[in-house]
């Protein structure tokens, strides 16, 4: 079987090519510039240079988030659509999943985090379970200070991932001294990663249907706005 998995919930785009024996290609950019400029030109690269067409394509894999919400509505169309015209099933996986899955065998709590901007982050708490990866906690938005407190009170080894480490390592590192680190080239989403993990559901017949919908965990900030100044009109009539 031979999936082709993106992602774009983050700042990286990335596109990547497997079967049931490893990884076939990976094209990862960590770079500002538009996802719908970069995505479709990765694939139509990554399937030229490996002497493949749509048609090989056997499923597709597509990160569902958190994340940015232009970029996950941008992922979620893009194989939607490639399925569709292909007939070809697609399932949705977590970004935070494909960030812990290569840290695996850790011993110890695995602790993705994506930056959801005013000192919070997307997070969810993994385990090994015997070679498997296992959530301990729902998907969630924490703050950085509740995100402490709830490692603290677990009170085990932790490893974090993510591109939230950009900007809140030293405060993690300040407030859990004996936290560890993934090195820099983990700590973004690979489309290799998001993709074994989907390839392992579509080849049992697990797949998403046409009503999946992104992960946001957030409302869009644009939204919170609104309420917030709904919210002050409303007190102001009072």
């Amino acid at each position: 079987m031979i999936v082709l998995s993106i992602d774009s919930s983050s700042q990286v785009a990335t596109a990547a090519l497997l079967n049931n024996d490893g990884l076939i290609g990976e094209y990862t950019l960590n770079h500002k510039r538009e996802h719908s400029v970069l995505i479709m030109d990765m694939i139509e690269m990554l399937l030229k240079d490996n002497n493949l067409d749509i048609d090989n394509i056997d499923g597709f894999v597509v990160s569902k988030g958190p994340g940015s919400f232009t970029g996950l509505r941008i992922g979620m169309a893009t194989v939607k659509g490639l399925s569709f015209g292909s007939n070809k099933p697609y399932i949705s996986i977590s970004s935070l999943d494909a960030l812990a899955y290569p840290l695996v065998n850790f011993d110890g709590i695995i602790c993705p985090v994506m930056d959801a901007l005013r000192d919070s982050v997307y997070t969810c708490f993994y385990k090994n379970d015997n070679g498997n990866l296992k959530a301990i906690t729902e998907y969630s938005a924490l703050d950085l200070c509740d995100l402490v407190e709830e490692l603290k009170k677990l009170g085990e080894k932790v490893i974090f991932t993510g591109d939230g480490l950009i900007k809140y390592k030293n405060y993690l590192k300040e407030n859990l001294p004996n936290a560890c680190f993934a090195p820099n080239h983990l700590s973004v989403v690979r489309a290799s990663s998001l993709g074994e993990l989907g390839l392992n559901l579509l080849s049992n017949g697990i797949y998403d249907d046409t009503n999946s919908a992104p992960l946001y965990l957030k409302k869009p900030q644009a939204e919170r706005e609104l309420e917030r100044k709904l919210a002050l009109q409303n007190e102001n009539k009072l």
